[in-house]
């Protein structure tokens, strides 16, 4: 799994990302595609709803930017600048490879998540 390629894109831009080896990361993938309409959340991150709840995995507290993470079992998360989330952490699914201040903007954006081909 850890080698698994998601594409990420929306009006703003297109970002790769690597999914992490966890049963979240590979939950996520079986949902795929899929469109999330994210909101920004203190100049730090876009979060959106998933359709479904994802399996827990270990959980962290800091993050880098271009980290995909999970919040709560269905709360889906880009970092776009890096920092520290309260207890209990978040669960790690991925890592965009590519520039990922496309989202360090204010406002709301719709994203496509898809396997990356």
């Amino acid at each position: 799994m850890a080698q698994d390629l998601i594409k990420i894109s929306s009006d703003w831009g297109t970002v790769t990302a690597e999914l992490a080896d966890n049963a979240a990361a590979r939950a996520l993938a079986e949902m795929l595609p899929l469109t999330i309409e994210m909101d920004d959340h203190l100049r730090q991150e876009k979060t959106g709803d998933l359709p479904a709840a994802l399996p827990t995995a270990s959980r962290q507290r800091e993050f880098s930017a271009g980290t995909l993470g999970l919040w709560s079992s269905g709360d889906f998360v880009i970092y776009y600048r890096e920092g520290r989330v309260p207890p209990p952490g978040i669960v790690i699914l991925g890592q965009v490879q590519g520039d990922v201040s496309i989202f360090d903007r204010p406002g709301e954006v719709s994203v496509k998540i898809e396997r990356s081909k």
